[in-house]
């Protein structure tokens, strides 16, 4: 599998398939693609996998997609402005990630929910207890919000972030959050009653513009009443 990365702040990720290669996304990722692609819905993993993987943000259906009649191509666009990021995983290779963040993936992949089993991780963390994992072997595309920055943390080493900044990370890392000091910065501090802590050791991926926090500040120009 052949595949290109396209554009800035709206990228799209174009796949180029043989004969007897396949690929699948989540439900309207697909933007263009050519005339012999084919496309087939399905409840990937049974109805118990659909139900989890709409809790995580997904649709029901996985959609697959494969080239009849020799070589043929399948352009994916992000729903969101960030970046594109292509992860060839190991076999038994996982990764953590925020909701909406699977894009598509090899056949081999396979995409299921991680619940965080912390009650205040759940209610506090930002995204809430449902998030996506996703195991290798194979390669899977995943779109996260705004600019990224990726950093390995060794054991021990501790980061605080904001809760909806924290876009990937390997399952090795511990996640946390724990309530800000001090009445004004509670209050006045613009980040709320909660900060996100991340301990290595692992690789985190952090993005710049979470969808969330977007659409807080688009919501103070929209007429009311």
């Amino acid at each position: 599998m052949k595949y290109r990365i396209d554009g800035t702040t709206m990228q799209t990720i174009t796949v180029e398939l043989e004969q007897a290669e396949s690929v699948y996304s989540e439900s309207g990722a697909m933007a263009w693609m050519s005339g012999n692609m084919e496309m087939k819905s399905e409840m990937r993993g049974g109805a118990g996998a659909a139900i989890g993987r709409l809790f995580s943000g997904e649709s029901l259906f996985l959609v697959n997609f494969s080239s009849n009649g020799g070589k043929g191509f399948v352009t994916f666009a992000a729903d969101f402005p960030g970046k594109i990021l292509p992860l060839k995983l190991a076999a038994g290779q996982s990764m953590i990630c925020q909701k909406d963040a699977f894009l598509v993936a090899e056949q081999t992949v396979q995409l299921k929910t991680h619940f965080r089993k912390k009650l205040g991780v759940g209610l506090f963390g930002g995204e809430g207890f449902i998030l996506q994992e996703i195991t290798g072997p194979g390669t899977v595309f995943v779109s996260l919000d705004g600019e990224i920055t990726e950093m390995t943390l060794n054991a021990g080493q501790l980061l605080k972030v904001d809760t909806g900044s924290l876009a990937m990370m390997e399952p090795t890392v511990k996640f946390d959050v724990v309530m800000q000091k001090g009445i004004k910065n509670m209050l006045f501090g613009g980040e709320g009653l909660f900060l996100a802590t991340i301990e290595g050791p692992g690789k985190v991926w952090l993005q710049s513009m979470p969808a969330a926090n977007l659409a807080a500040v688009v919501a103070r120009y929209v007429p009311k009443g």
